[in-house]
Protein backbone atom coordinates (compact mmCIF):
# COMPACT_ATOMS: atom_id res chain seq x y z
CA UNK A 1 0.00 0.00 0.00
CA UNK A 2 1.61 3.30 -1.04
CA UNK A 3 2.53 5.87 1.80
CA UNK A 4 -0.38 8.26 2.39
CA UNK A 5 0.04 11.63 4.22
CA UNK A 6 1.36 11.34 8.10
CA UNK A 7 -1.31 12.40 10.14
CA UNK A 8 0.68 11.80 13.96
CA UNK A 9 3.65 10.31 15.19
CA UNK A 10 3.44 8.91 19.09
CA UNK A 11 6.32 7.01 20.76
CA UNK A 12 5.34 3.30 19.15
CA UNK A 13 3.11 4.37 16.38
CA UNK A 14 2.77 6.54 12.87
CA UNK A 15 -1.06 7.40 11.69
CA UNK A 16 -1.59 7.47 8.30
CA UNK A 17 -4.70 8.66 6.08
CA UNK A 18 -6.09 5.64 5.18
CA UNK A 19 -6.76 4.43 1.25
CA UNK A 20 -10.72 5.21 1.97
CA UNK A 21 -12.54 8.13 3.47
CA UNK A 22 -12.79 7.41 7.62
CA UNK A 23 -10.09 4.55 7.60
CA UNK A 24 -6.51 4.96 8.87
CA UNK A 25 -3.21 3.19 8.43
CA UNK A 26 -1.61 2.72 11.85
CA UNK A 27 2.25 1.76 11.27
CA UNK A 28 4.00 0.18 14.56
CA UNK A 29 7.25 0.89 15.23
CA UNK A 30 10.34 -0.16 16.89
CA UNK A 31 10.64 2.29 19.51
CA UNK A 32 10.45 1.58 23.02
CA UNK A 33 9.80 4.08 25.63
CA UNK A 34 9.35 4.22 29.73
CA UNK A 35 9.08 6.73 32.45
CA UNK A 36 7.28 9.52 29.80
CA UNK A 37 9.74 9.25 27.41
CA UNK A 38 13.17 9.73 29.58
CA UNK A 39 14.16 6.08 28.38
CA UNK A 40 14.40 5.91 24.90
CA UNK A 41 15.65 2.41 22.93
CA UNK A 42 15.04 0.79 19.70
CA UNK A 43 14.40 -3.00 19.75
CA UNK A 44 14.29 -4.66 16.56
CA UNK A 45 10.92 -6.27 16.16
CA UNK A 46 9.04 -4.68 18.66
CA UNK A 47 6.61 -3.14 15.97
CA UNK A 48 6.75 -6.66 13.86
CA UNK A 49 5.10 -8.45 17.17
CA UNK A 50 2.94 -5.65 18.62
CA UNK A 51 1.33 -5.52 15.14
CA UNK A 52 0.53 -9.32 15.59
CA UNK A 53 -0.72 -9.34 19.05
CA UNK A 54 -2.59 -6.23 18.70
CA UNK A 55 -4.40 -7.51 15.74
CA UNK A 56 -5.03 -11.18 17.46
CA UNK A 57 -6.41 -8.95 20.82
CA UNK A 58 -8.50 -6.89 18.68
CA UNK A 59 -9.94 -9.75 16.59
CA UNK A 60 -10.98 -12.29 19.59
CA UNK A 61 -12.51 -8.84 20.99
CA UNK A 62 -14.69 -8.29 17.93
CA UNK A 63 -15.82 -12.16 17.70
CA UNK A 64 -17.58 -11.80 21.03
CA UNK A 65 -19.46 -8.27 20.50
CA UNK A 66 -16.79 -5.60 21.77
CA UNK A 67 -17.03 -2.90 18.94
CA UNK A 68 -12.78 -1.53 17.59
CA UNK A 69 -11.22 0.24 15.33
CA UNK A 70 -9.75 -2.63 13.97
CA UNK A 71 -9.94 -3.96 10.05
CA UNK A 72 -7.71 -5.72 9.04
CA UNK A 73 -3.81 -6.24 8.69
CA UNK A 74 -2.30 -4.52 5.81
CA UNK A 75 1.19 -6.40 6.38
CA UNK A 76 4.48 -6.94 9.61
CA UNK A 77 4.22 -3.16 10.30
CA UNK A 78 0.74 -1.67 9.24
CA UNK A 79 -2.65 -2.17 9.99
CA UNK A 80 -5.98 -0.61 9.25
CA UNK A 81 -8.54 1.02 11.40
CA UNK A 82 -10.93 3.10 11.45
CA UNK A 83 -10.47 6.09 12.34
CA UNK A 84 -12.67 7.57 14.87
CA UNK A 85 -12.18 10.80 17.79
CA UNK A 86 -9.94 9.38 20.56
CA UNK A 87 -11.87 10.39 24.17
CA UNK A 88 -8.36 11.82 26.14
CA UNK A 89 -8.66 9.12 28.51
CA UNK A 90 -5.94 5.87 29.15
CA UNK A 91 -8.36 3.60 31.11
CA UNK A 92 -6.40 1.26 33.35
CA UNK A 93 -7.76 -1.72 34.60
CA UNK A 94 -5.79 -3.62 37.42
CA UNK A 95 -6.42 -7.12 38.61
CA UNK A 96 -3.04 -6.84 40.76
CA UNK A 97 -1.02 -3.99 42.51
CA UNK A 98 2.00 -3.21 40.38
CA UNK A 99 3.45 -0.28 39.22
CA UNK A 100 1.95 3.29 40.43
CA UNK A 101 -0.85 1.92 42.19
CA UNK A 102 2.08 -0.39 44.81
CA UNK A 103 4.21 3.30 44.71
CA UNK A 104 0.70 5.07 45.54
CA UNK A 105 -1.28 2.98 48.15
CA UNK A 106 2.26 1.33 49.06
CA UNK A 107 0.73 -2.12 48.36
CA UNK A 108 3.70 -4.77 47.75
CA UNK A 109 3.86 -5.61 43.75
CA UNK A 110 1.22 -8.99 42.95
CA UNK A 111 -1.19 -8.37 45.66
CA UNK A 112 -4.51 -9.31 43.68
CA UNK A 113 -6.90 -6.78 44.26
CA UNK A 114 -10.48 -7.63 45.80
CA UNK A 115 -11.97 -6.76 42.53
CA UNK A 116 -10.74 -5.16 39.43
CA UNK A 117 -9.97 -1.64 39.85
CA UNK A 118 -10.55 0.48 36.62
CA UNK A 119 -8.57 3.93 36.43
CA UNK A 120 -7.99 7.00 34.15
CA UNK A 121 -5.44 9.22 33.59
CA UNK A 122 -5.82 12.12 30.93
CA UNK A 123 -3.70 11.90 28.39
CA UNK A 124 -0.80 14.39 28.53
CA UNK A 125 2.67 13.76 27.87
CA UNK A 126 3.52 17.04 29.12
CA UNK A 127 1.43 16.51 31.90
CA UNK A 128 2.71 12.69 32.43
CA UNK A 129 -0.68 11.40 32.22
CA UNK A 130 -1.96 12.17 35.36
CA UNK A 131 -4.77 9.96 37.35
CA UNK A 132 -8.20 11.71 37.13
CA UNK A 133 -11.50 11.28 38.75
CA UNK A 134 -14.59 10.85 37.39
CA UNK A 135 -15.40 14.59 38.71
CA UNK A 136 -12.51 15.69 36.77
CA UNK A 137 -13.71 14.27 33.58
CA UNK A 138 -17.33 15.70 33.90
CA UNK A 139 -16.23 18.91 34.95
CA UNK A 140 -14.26 19.43 32.13
CA UNK A 141 -16.20 17.74 29.46
CA UNK A 142 -13.94 14.88 28.48
CA UNK A 143 -16.80 12.36 28.40
CA UNK A 144 -20.32 12.40 29.66
CA UNK A 145 -22.10 10.05 32.57
CA UNK A 146 -23.18 7.49 29.25
CA UNK A 147 -19.60 7.85 28.01
CA UNK A 148 -18.50 6.87 31.33
CA UNK A 149 -21.12 3.97 31.96
CA UNK A 150 -20.15 2.39 28.08
CA UNK A 151 -16.30 2.70 28.62
CA UNK A 152 -16.21 0.97 32.41
CA UNK A 153 -18.71 -1.74 30.67
CA UNK A 154 -16.17 -2.17 27.50
CA UNK A 155 -13.03 -1.97 30.09
CA UNK A 156 -14.08 -4.49 32.12
CA UNK A 157 -15.58 -6.71 29.07
CA UNK A 158 -11.59 -6.63 27.93
CA UNK A 159 -10.51 -7.44 31.42
CA UNK A 160 -12.97 -10.69 31.16
CA UNK A 161 -11.43 -11.58 27.81
CA UNK A 162 -8.00 -10.78 27.83
CA UNK A 163 -7.52 -12.23 31.95
CA UNK A 164 -9.55 -15.62 30.58
CA UNK A 165 -7.17 -15.97 27.09
CA UNK A 166 -4.11 -15.09 29.07
CA UNK A 167 -5.32 -17.74 32.40
CA UNK A 168 -5.45 -20.85 29.35
CA UNK A 169 -1.52 -20.21 28.24
CA UNK A 170 -0.29 -19.56 31.40
CA UNK A 171 0.13 -15.86 32.02
CA UNK A 172 -1.31 -13.27 34.63
CA UNK A 173 -2.86 -10.42 33.49
CA UNK A 174 -1.92 -8.24 36.22
CA UNK A 175 -3.22 -4.92 34.23
CA UNK A 176 -3.83 -3.03 30.78
CA UNK A 177 -4.59 0.08 29.30
CA UNK A 178 -6.81 0.82 26.78
CA UNK A 179 -8.22 3.76 24.73
CA UNK A 180 -11.61 4.48 23.77
CA UNK A 181 -12.87 6.13 20.75
CA UNK A 182 -15.99 7.58 19.52
CA UNK A 183 -17.14 6.64 16.22
CA UNK A 184 -20.90 8.21 14.13
CA UNK A 185 -23.18 6.89 12.32
CA UNK A 186 -25.16 9.57 11.11
CA UNK A 187 -26.59 11.30 14.82
CA UNK A 188 -25.70 8.00 16.60
CA UNK A 189 -22.31 7.98 18.91
CA UNK A 190 -21.16 4.53 19.97
CA UNK A 191 -17.57 3.96 21.73
CA UNK A 192 -15.15 1.35 20.77
CA UNK A 193 -11.75 0.25 21.83
CA UNK A 194 -8.83 1.69 19.81
CA UNK A 195 -4.90 2.26 19.60
CA UNK A 196 -3.52 -0.91 20.52
CA UNK A 197 -3.66 -4.28 22.66
CA UNK A 198 -0.31 -5.13 23.21
CA UNK A 199 2.24 -6.56 26.03
CA UNK A 200 3.62 -2.34 25.30
CA UNK A 201 0.45 -1.82 27.19
CA UNK A 202 -0.73 -4.86 29.48
CA UNK A 203 1.76 -6.15 32.24
CA UNK A 204 1.90 -9.92 31.53
CA UNK A 205 3.58 -12.25 34.59
CA UNK A 206 4.20 -15.88 33.93
CA UNK A 207 1.99 -17.78 36.40
CA UNK A 208 4.24 -20.20 37.59
CA UNK A 209 7.79 -18.08 37.73
CA UNK A 210 6.54 -14.82 37.69
CA UNK A 211 8.86 -13.89 35.17
CA UNK A 212 7.73 -10.62 33.27
CA UNK A 213 6.51 -11.06 29.62
CA UNK A 214 5.70 -7.20 28.99
CA UNK A 215 7.34 -3.49 28.89
CA UNK A 216 8.94 -3.89 32.72
CA UNK A 217 11.52 -5.56 31.08
CA UNK A 218 12.74 -2.87 29.17
CA UNK A 219 11.95 -0.24 31.90
CA UNK A 220 13.80 -2.26 35.20
CA UNK A 221 15.99 -4.24 32.54
CA UNK A 222 14.85 -7.52 33.22
CA UNK A 223 16.49 -8.95 29.66
CA UNK A 224 15.51 -9.01 25.92
CA UNK A 225 12.43 -7.17 25.48
CA UNK A 226 12.02 -9.06 21.91
CA UNK A 227 12.40 -12.37 23.61
CA UNK A 228 9.66 -11.41 26.41
CA UNK A 229 7.35 -10.84 23.70
CA UNK A 230 7.64 -13.22 21.14
CA UNK A 231 7.15 -15.65 24.46
CA UNK A 232 3.56 -14.19 24.64
CA UNK A 233 3.22 -14.39 21.11
CA UNK A 234 4.51 -18.25 20.83
CA UNK A 235 1.99 -19.10 24.21
CA UNK A 236 -0.97 -17.80 21.69
CA UNK A 237 -0.25 -19.22 18.56
CA UNK A 238 0.07 -15.97 17.09
CA UNK A 239 3.98 -17.50 16.48
CA UNK A 240 4.50 -21.18 15.92
CA UNK A 241 5.94 -22.95 19.27
CA UNK A 242 9.49 -23.55 17.57
CA UNK A 243 9.68 -19.59 16.23
CA UNK A 244 12.72 -17.63 17.09
CA UNK A 245 12.84 -14.16 18.32
CA UNK A 246 11.93 -11.36 15.78
CA UNK A 247 14.78 -9.73 14.08
CA UNK A 248 14.44 -10.64 10.63
CA UNK A 249 10.64 -9.21 9.46
CA UNK A 250 10.25 -12.16 7.27
CA UNK A 251 9.66 -14.20 10.26
CA UNK A 252 6.28 -13.32 10.97
CA UNK A 253 4.82 -11.78 7.34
Amino acid sequence: MARRKKIYEGKAKILYEGPEPGTIVQYFKDDATAFNAQKKDVIEGKGVLNNRLSEFFMTGLAQIGVPTHFIKRINMREQLVRSCEIIPLEVIVRNYAAGSMSKRLGIDEGTQLPRPIVEYCYKDDALGDPLVTEEHIAAFGWASQQDMDDILSLALRVNDFLSGVMLAVGIKLVDFKIEIGRVYDGDFQRLIVADEISPDSCRLWDMETGQKLDKDVFRRDLGNLTDAYTEVARRLGVLPKNASPITKPTLIN
